[in-house]
């Protein structure tokens, strides 16, 4: 299941930070030729949605990789899965259905993650990692 969880959370990572990136860096013309809903946001929102993703990539790895503060990467799977609900909302109402697919993936990938993470298989912080070795 570790395993499992890790590949997830890289590959999830991977994607929310190329799709992060190019909301908050590329010019927003050249995005909304690629996002039709670019066009009919304000470029405040677009570049906000952008840097909490690239956020959101960051807080799937660094904090469990460190053990550094490991509850905030079920945070930021929740937090990444409630974009991903209102990304489906928005495709929703402007009736792009095929465009509700990755959103509704991506998704189940971040809930899966935050099960996995609270649940089957939570990370211990440094400290608790010693301690759990030395009463071992």
């Amino acid at each position: 299941m570790h395993i499992a969880l890790w590949t997830v959370q890289v590959l999830l990572a991977l994607v929310f930070a190329m799709a992060g990136f190019s909301k908050a860096f590329m010019p927003l013309d050249q995005l909304a030729a690629q996002m039709a809903w670019v066009a009919d946001t304000p470029g405040w929102v677009v570049r906000f949605a952008g840097i909490a993703e690239i956020f959101g990539a960051a807080g799937l790895i660094l904090p469990a990789a460190t053990r550094i503060r490991p509850g905030l990467t079920p945070m930021a799977a929740a937090d990444l899965a409630l974009v991903m609900v209102l990304a489906a909302i928005l495709h929703l109402s402007r009736a792009e259905y095929a465009h509700m697919v990755p959103p509704l993936v991506l998704f189940g990938l971040s809930m899966f993650v935050t099960w996995g993470r609270t649940r089957a298989h939570r990370i211990l912080p440094r400290g608790e990692v010693a301690r759990a070795r030395a009463t071992a």
